[in-house]
């Protein structure tokens, strides 16, 4: 019989093909001071107002939290570099420049938007009820609004 030789393949480690290692390389950015860790599922991360021109704003911490959201702890994220709040009141709570993290559940941001959405209609409603009852004499006759918008692309014919 002959001697035949099998050729054997070389393969780096599996570790070393990652898709990781052959992405592109992200192109820099100035870093944004409002960065903040990911939100747990079901909920959603708000930068709210505690302090403006170096004058605590307890009304809007204290709404904000009567709305329902909750602050969120630097403790929360042990694995995010985050600044928190040194001493008082807010002490560990995650802080950037007079602004606290914190968060809502999805459910209360959709009651909430759906409120203030009800509420907007209501108010349209209610001022094309006093202008149609504006429009009681003969020789000033006011249509109702038509609210709908259009959106067109150019105009027909040309580039054709």
């Amino acid at each position: 019989m002959s001697d035949v030789t099998i050729p054997t393949l070389t393969r780096g480690s599996r570790s070393a093909e990652t898709r990781e290692k052959s992405a592109r390389r992200k192109p820099w950015a100035p870093p944004s001071r409002l960065d903040a860790p990911p939100a747990p599922p079901g909920y959603k991360h708000r930068w709210i107002r505690a302090s403006a021109a170096s004058q605590e704003d307890v009304t809007n911490v204290s709404g904000r939290l009567r709305e329902g959201y909750e602050l969120v702890r630097g403790s929360e994220y042990p694995d995010y570099q985050v600044p928190t709040v040194e001493d008082g009141r807010h002490a560990g709570v995650i802080s950037v420049g007079g602004l606290l993290l914190a968060r809502i559940p999805d459910e209360t941001v959709a009651e909430r938007n759906a409120y203030y959405r009800s509420r907007a209609q209501n108010q349209i409603q209610a001022a094309d009820n006093e202008l149609m009852k504006a429009n009681a004499h003969s020789s000033m006759v006011i249509e109702r609004p038509s609210r709908q918008s259009r959106v067109s692309f150019g105009s027909p014919g040309k580039g054709d």
